[in-house]
């Protein structure tokens, strides 16, 4: 019998010894190493619980066993992974902070299989961080999109979990007739119902801010433009280029035209035929663009990360802002942590939840938090918010200590006794996918309950 003082250092021993390494299984782009994915699971522990934000006078009623499938809800769906999680509990903060109705949304999820912190581990991160939350985790399987990814101009872009919005319409349950879709690298600073309320008129499928202005046939290659059978699909439309990152989608239209189908035949033929060179937004360009409900270009402040080789500073564009998009190389929160920020990373930093490492009893690098600030319609007001009060709710859900595989594997991933890389390349993860793994393509979705 092992003493119980030494079972607690002895047992995680063993399971790390016991779990070979193929269950270390992470997504890479770029290839993780042992010393990223010990810093990437490090950070899942320091979150801080955000302020308990409740429905305002005029919203509709919630219950406490609120699902997914109640029609008063407003459905939002974003991805959520170790290497953007910090972004994404940002963008999570921000809709909740200026939403009219807080405790009427629902967020969906959608976690890669392979990462270096498993969906399960997202989402208790995420129920810890946000403890009233309404939402639902699903798992994407990688082999659902991969061997229909081509290489791209930044290796970022081939991330498979970049495709999950093509299948939204499959994995989110047939009673959800609409979702807002929004990237990571976002901030909203207005109320979401607003962008919800949208019409999609003439039966269009999805609306986002269209900029006819700019020059649309950078997107593909000569190639495409030369041949008059490929080029003839934009005959008869106007199209204008859309940002992908924030779009209101019908699901019902979605569905009954198809069109995660058509996103496909598209992207098969890129494999065979070089049409483009970026990653998930052509396609979307070739089925929707000149067909999409445009939405004000508020809704899309698009562009902030820089482009996609330097990412360098950019301004606004010009008119109101009521969300803030860090398209493109650059990330706020890796440009604060670098301390090389951008003039705009200081409207994304109030919503980051993220405890920065204490240095010597300060902050982050020795720096403490500045007082929190609210944003809105592109004014800047210094004014502590008097909805910042936290009103804790204790989750009644709690496993509290209890033995679980996922934790450990984390313990393991934190004190790794090698510095061999865990990741694999995209052709290593091809390769690796036997036929037998690669499943229905109709049904390319797990679901994992919040």
């Amino acid at each position: 019998m092992i003493p119980l003082r030494l079972s607690a250092v002895v047992l995680p021993l063993i399971v790390c010894i016991l779990l070979p390494p193929f269950t270390l299984g992470i997504r890479s782009f770029p290839t993780a190493t042992a010393a990223t994915t010990t810093a990437a699971l490090h950070s899942l522990l320091r979150f801080s619980e955000a302020p308990d934000y409740r429905n305002g006078a005029g919203c509709l009623a919630t219950t406490a066993t609120t699902t997914s499938d109640d029609p008063s809800l407003v459905h939002i769906a974003m991805t959520l992974d170790s290497g953007y999680l910090r972004g994404s509990i940002a963008a999570v903060h921000s809709v909740l902070r200026h939403s009219s109705c807080p405790e009427n949304i629902f967020f969906h999820f959608i976690a890669a299989e392979f990462d270096s912190a498993s969906p399960r581990i997202l989402t208790r991160l995420v129920r810890s961080t946000f403890p009233s939350l309404n939402f639902k985790v699903y798992i994407f399987r990688e082999d659902t999109v991969i061997n229909l990814i081509s290489s791209s101009i930044r290796q970022a872009l081939e991330n498979p979990l970049n495709y999950a919005r093509n299948y939204l319409g499959d994995m989110l349950d047939s009673s959800i007739s609409r979702v807002i879709y929004l990237d990571s690298d976002i901030v909203v600073v207005d109320d979401i119902h607003k962008l919800w309320n949208v019409t999609l008129t003439e039966n269009r499928v999805i609306g986002a801010p269209e900029y006819c202005h700019a020059n649309f046939t950078k997107y593909f290659t000569d190639e495409f433009w030369l041949d008059p059978l490929l080029s003839r699909v934009f005959g008869h439309r106007k199209p204008c280029y859309f940002n992908t990152g924030v779009m209101v989608m019908d699901l019902v239209r979605w569905r009954e035209g198809n069109y995660r189908k058509r996103i496909e035949n598209w992207m098969e033929l890129q494999r065979k035929k070089r049409i483009y060179e970026l990653g998930s937004l052509p396609p979307f360009l070739l089925v929707f663009a000149g067909n999409v409900e445009a939405i004000d270009h508020r809704w899309n402040q698009h562009g902030l990360g820089g482009d996609n080789v330097n990412g360098v500073c950019r301004s606004l564009h010009p008119g109101p802002v009521s969300l803030l998009h860090w398209s493109g190389k650059g990330k706020p929160w890796v440009r604060l942590d670098e301390k090389k920020p951008c003039p705009l990373d200081r409207l994304w930093e109030p919503y980051d939840l993220f405890k920065p490492q204490l240095v010597n009893g300060g902050g982050r690098g020795g720096i403490t938090r500045e007082q929190p600030w609210s944003f809105s319609s592109s004014i800047l007001i210094g004014l502590e918010d008097e909805n910042m009060d936290v009103d804790v709710d204790v989750d009644g859900d709690d496993d509290g200590l209890t033995f679980d595989p996922d934790f450990l594997r984390v313990e393991c991933l934190l004190n790794p006794t090698s510095s061999k890389e865990v990741g694999m390349s995209m052709q290593e993860r091809k390769q690796s996918l036997k036929p037998q793994d690669t499943g229905n393509r109709d049904q390319p979705i797990l679901e994992q309950n919040a």
